[in-house]
């Protein structure tokens, strides 16, 4: 087990300073590939964006459980611990060579670096634990060990503390992209942000707006040399590299876009001012032939997302290729150099980052990725609202207490958000002014609190008179449903 630490740990620090992919990371993106139904679910219902950091931190403990079972295999031949490391050596490798942003010599050499580095590990301490002759002047045929238990564990523990400092390290500088700042100040008019210390910015900054994908690494695509593939049922495809999106005719747009896994009352939301070119006229360029009706956005490493073309008629006719957030170009964690934002739908059937492909197909012909995976092919936004204030389990003061959060419903708009108090009546708050249809409202209003504890409930009705459902349901197969409530205590 402390070999494979250090093999582990040897492996990251090799390939964080070389800049290549990450072995922990290759064997947590073969989990998510073979991942069953519900596991998504109940990673994200367990550790909500810490999802990756546990998948990494389970696959690291998981190598250094298969280095056990290799010892007590090489118990009776050290040879057969030797043969397991240079297997897993090779499987390192090839799990690398399956990132396409991954190079074969920084494979190679990541995984030759861990393979070494467990042996010699390996060797050095059963070396320490073989019986040795006595000294001169001992009783004949008495023999010694080169240590004792103790210390030959301490000396065991020592070695994975240092492999998993080093596996840290490692992933560290794989992980050195250029952090999300929070994005130009984006000045709203007034009465779209009412401004309460507590209440979520009607505006997320890009460095706290939320992420879920499958990647455990930040992609590093060069924009130089990146393109984007129109194909399928089209009637010319179309190839467009980052200059020309650039040179084509661009519009910003307030939009809300959510995760399918937000829980009632989560934080897997985040309203961003989007700018981009049109997706419906990048698609006139190819030319959509009439038997298409699904377009699949594909990301650079085969991740895909898929909708109806339909959307794109109606309450999808926004959608933009984005090439930039909060007027800053898209961070490396939400996209660069573009991904697809398409109002009204949930980010697994849309929301396609680091993409270079979009296909036209038909929907009978293809399941995107989260489909098999028990998802709904279908995933609208619902209407959801929130409770940012007051704080699940606070205290505040008796008497009047103002309470807020947010409601959205993209494409069709909030025209009522209503709280109640306990068994009380529903009471309508007041909304702000809506940015644009596709993004969420603040609400707020004022309620008189009498002392000891209390319930807070909240729903939201969208543009078209349809109030939230009262739930509950969980986030599968197509979103969750209910009122979120807060408990709190007045005295």
């Amino acid at each position: 087990m402390a070999a494979a630490a250090v093999a582990v740990g040897a492996g990251e620090i090799v390939s964080g300073l070389l800049g290549g992919g990450s072995i922990i990371a290759a064997v947590g993106s073969l989990v998510i590939s073979l991942q069953p139904p519900g596991a998504k679910d109940l990673m994200v219902a367990l550790f909500g964006e810490n999802d990756k950091l546990a998948l990494e931190v389970g696959t690291a403990i998981g190598g250094i459980l298969v280095g056990g079972l290799l010892g007590l295999v090489a118990r009776r031949d050290l040879r057969f611990g030797i043969g397991g490391f240079v297997v897993f050596g090779l499987i390192a490798f090839a799990l690398l060579q399956r990132d396409p942003l991954a190079t074969a010599f920084v494979s190679a050499v990541s995984a030759a670096s861990a393979v070494l580095a467990g042996i010699a590990v390996l060797r050095w301490l059963s070396g320490s634990l073989m019986p040795r002759p006595q000294m001169a002047g001992a009783a004949p045929g008495s023999q010694s060990v080169e240590m004792g238990r103790r210390g030959f564990l301490a000396l065991a523990g020592a070695f994975v503390a240092v492999g998993g400092v080093l596996a840290v390290v490692g992933r560290y500088l794989s992980s050195q992209v250029p952090v999300a700042g929070p994005g130009v100040a984006i000045r709203t008019p007034a009465g779209t942000d009412f401004a309460l210390d507590g209440l979520t910015p009607i505006v997320v900054p890009n460095d706290v707006f939320y992420r879920i994908d499958t990647r455990l690494t930040t992609p590093r695509l060069d924009a130089e040399t990146w393109n984007l593939r129109i194909h399928g049922m089209v009637d010319r495809e179309v190839t467009l590299t980052y200059a020309d999106l650039q040179r084509m005719a661009t519009v910003e747009q307030f939009v809300t876009i959510a995760c399918v896994s937000n829980e009632v009352g989560g934080r897997l939301v985040g309203n961003a001012l989007w700018t981009g070119v049109k997706l419906t006229s990048v698609l006139d360029s190819a030319g959509v032939k009439p038997e298409a009706t699904q377009l699949v956005g594909r990301s650079f490493d085969g991740w895909t997302s898929g909708f109806p073309t339909a959307h794109l008629a109606g309450a999808g006719k926004d959608a933009l290729i984005a090439l930039s957030m909060n007027r800053e170009p898209l961070p490396a964690a939400h996209g660069f150099p573009a991904r697809l934002i398409v109002p009204g739908l949930f980010g697994y059937v849309s929301a396609t980052k680091w993409i270079t492909e979009i296909e036209l197909t038909t929907l009978e012909a293809f399941d995107a990725y989260w489909v098999p995976l028990g998802w709904s092919k279908l995933g609208p936004i619902l209407t959801q609202s929130r409770i940012d204030l007051p704080r699940r389990s606070g205290h505040v003061p008796l008497g009047a207490v103002e309470v807020a959060g947010v409601a959205w419903a993209p494409t069709r708009g909030i025209s009522k958000v209503e709280v109640r108090l306990d068994s009380a009546d529903w009471v309508e708050a007041e909304l702000s002014v809506p940015l644009s249809t596709a993004a969420w409202v603040q609400w707020r209003t004022t309620l008189d609190v009498a002392g000891g504890p209390h319930a807070l409930m909240v729903r939201a009705t969208d543009g078209t008179g349809e109030t939230q459902s009262p739930g509950p349901t969980p986030v599968a197969p197509d979103g969750a449903r209910g009122y979120h409530t807060v408990s709190f205590v007045a005295d």
